[in-house]
């Protein structure tokens, strides 16, 4: 089973430090090597992005920043595991990671399954 795990959170506060950053890559290359992690990366800022939009019949593109939001996609990855249950604790073991090295830091984590046709 895949599962998409999608990192939110508020890009107008405090930068990880350097600490998080190495746990997080050392992390990354456990899981892959685990065979449970097949893809991850980190998005650029809203700065630099765009939103497409279908709304009354209408398409329209925004540019970034998206400022009234309070929660963006920052980062992903996509696990192959035997089960959600497997996905939520990679998940969990990530988000320690940011509670021991990045404590100030307030992110969610979203699970969704791949739906594979």
């Amino acid at each position: 089973m895949r599962f998409m795990a999608l990192v939110k959170y508020n890009e107008n506060g405090t930068p990880p430090p350097q600490a998080y950053l190495d746990a997080l890559a050392q992390f990354g290359r456990e899981a892959m090597a685990a065979g449970a992690m097949v893809e991850r990366g980190g998005l650029y800022p809203s700065a630099v992005g765009s939103r497409v939009r279908l709304s009354g019949g209408r398409v329209t593109i925004t540019d970034g920043p998206f400022a009234e939001v309070k929660e963006l996609i920052g980062g992903y990855a996509v696990y192959n595991v035997r089960s959600k249950q497997e996905a939520i604790e990679w998940i969990t073991r990530f988000m320690e990671l940011a509670k021991k090295h990045w404590p100030e830091s307030e992110f969610e984590v979203e699970i969704r399954q791949i739906f594979d046709a």
